[in-house]
């Protein structure tokens, strides 16, 4: 019961975080522009990027190597197929209505909406393991769930605003746009409080499922995000500065 308690209050704080995170809207969304929305996929594109490499498959290789599996295998494997499922659903929104009527800009945020969501469930499921596994055992290992919570939601805020921003560029109001991004950061509490309750068989699913969600995130970066950033330098400049800024708090908060 305790290993529930400390894992939900974890996932609460990096989802509070994602919220935070999703308030930028406030400040720099509103009226649209192709400069701005330049800006605002390279910089989500940038932080996408980074979370994929430092939070995702870096951190997937360790686990995969510690459960004696093949790295490369899971890693191959999981990224494919989650770059898979992102062309299945661009495929499938170019058919609906509502998407075809908001043009491409429409089907990217929608894309990006997935693949951002997709990638917290991994990292709620992380905290919840490692709530669940220091419950008892204290001391180091409290201290170090505790350190993996903190380093979660100080990365998830970027990671809000890098939702909230092309959503709100694509022509959606303020107040939706950091709802929808706030939201998209709901799947770690649940997913942490299930790998709570499941810790031996969800720590074996790891691997697969941080590099199934790599493999989302980057088929988004490549095919949509980057493409359209980089027909302008500050599109281009957003999108170093939205890695560099990643990479900093994934290499400094491990």
């Amino acid at each position: 019961m305790r290993s529930f308690v400390y894992a939900g209050a974890a996932t609460m704080f990096a989802f509070a975080m994602t919220a935070l995170g999703a308030a930028a809207v406030f400040f720099f969304g509103g009226n649209r522009s192709e400069r701005l929305e330049r800006t605002t996929l390279g910089f989500a594109g940038g932080v996408m990027s980074a979370a994929a490499v430092f939070s995702l498959l870096l951190p997937a290789q360790e686990r995969a190597q510690a459960l004696g599996m093949l790295p490369w295998a899971v890693l191959c494997a999981g990224t494919l197929l989650g770059a898979g499922m992102i062309f299945l659903m661009d495929m499938l929104l170019a058919r609906l209505g509502p998407v075809q009527r908001a043009g491409r800009s429409g089907a990217r945020a929608a894309l990006l909406y997935g693949a951002v969501t997709l990638h917290n469930i991994p990292e709620g499921m992380a905290v919840g393991l490692a709530f669940a596994l220091a419950a008892d055992a204290g001391g180091a290992a409290l201290y170090a769930a505790c350190a993996l919570a903190l380093g979660i939601g100080l990365q998830n805020i970027p990671e809000g605003a890098a939702v909230a921003l092309p959503l709100s560029q694509c022509g959606m109001g303020r107040v939706r746009s950091f709802a929808l991004g706030a939201l998209s950061g709901a799947a770690e509490p649940v997913f942490g409080l299930l790998a709570a309750l499941l810790a031996v068989r969800a720590a074996a699913l790891m691997p697969g499922l941080m590099a199934f969600s790599a493999g989302a995130m980057l088929m988004v970066v490549f095919s949509e995000m980057i493409p359209k950033a980089a027909e302008g330098r500050d599109g281009t400049a957003a999108a170093i500065a939205g890695y560099a800024l990643m990479m900093a708090l994934d290499v400094a908060l491990g």
